[in-house]
């Protein structure tokens, strides 16, 4: 175990209850899955809720007093000074269409702001984190620093809504842009995973709107690409969770410049 994860730590209670909705997940992909709508198109299934469960029994043990705002089952109340943010299973589409694109977000947030952040690939058993004091991933059970870069300059785009910007920005228009075209390879994505990619230097930065504050879905990955030292704004250029919202990763400076550049030319028409 890594030095800076103390047994019985936070990051450590973390990583054991997102393993274990990992194993809910592997154990029935691929299978026929029960639906339940959710309204607006949108629907989870039972393994969304299974995970859940296995999340807040694993917290509930460590924590008995701390609030749960989970993606499924809402919030438990708690002192309300430590709040979990759980998203037990992010790409729920994916994951009923058979496409192997899913993550588990869970992060830490207390009155200092989020002091712990995991997001795993169940299926590929790949578990990124963070406790403040850089960032890691784990695999075959050795932690390895997180190092972003530009690499191949991939960019993902979410497409999902919400789109609370949609008068003034539409992420589609961007995909048209030959400049996006020529300086960088875009892609479609469907779950936050990307974000802790861009941490993990597979991806030179990721697009998305939407309210992403306390989001079950993006806390997580926002606070690894912070502790790995991604550049983090919302689509202005301007701190994260402030102004129009959104979200702007890049792996450096001047990445983070040229996607700026290109979300203000479409925001603007």
């Amino acid at each position: 175990m890594d030095t800076t994860m103390r047994a019985g730590s936070d990051v450590v209670v973390a990583i054991r209850a997102v393993d274990a909705a990992c194993e809910v997940i592997r154990r029935s992909y691929g299978g026929a899955v029960k639906r339940f709508e959710k309204g607006d198109r949108d629907f989870a299934t039972g393994v969304d809720f299974a995970a859940e469960r296995v999340i807040r029994r694993v917290l509930r043990e460590a924590y008995p007093r701390d609030v749960i705002l989970g993606e499924e089952y809402g919030t438990d109340s708690g002192d309300g000074s430590r709040t979990w943010l759980v998203d037990p299973l992010c790409g729920t589409v994916n994951y009923a269409a058979r496409t192997p694109l899913v993550a588990v977000n869970i992060a830490l947030r207390t009155e200092s702001g989020v002091t712990v952040a995991v997001s795993a690939d169940p299926l590929s058993g790949e578990v990124f984190w963070t406790s403040r004091h850089g960032a890691f991933l784990r695999r075959d059970g050795r932690d390895e620093p997180l190092v972003p870069g530009a690499g191949d300059r991939v960019v993902d785009v979410n497409l999902d809504p919400p789109f609370p910007n949609a008068v003034a920005f539409r992420a589609a228009r961007m995909l048209l842009d030959d400049a996006f075209i020529e300086d960088f390879h875009p892609r479609v994505v469907s779950t936050s995973l990307a974000v802790a990619w861009v941490a993990a230097g597979r991806r030179a930065g990721y697009i998305t709107d939407g309210h992403l504050l306390d989001s079950v879905h993006f806390t997580s990955g926002i606070a690894l690409c912070q502790a790995a030292g991604c550049v983090v704004t919302n689509l202005a250029g301007q701190p994260v969770h402030s102004g129009i919202q959104g979200l702007v990763v890049a792996a450096d400076p001047e990445t983070h410049r040229n996607l700026i550049d290109l979300v203000s030319r479409h925001r603007n028409e």
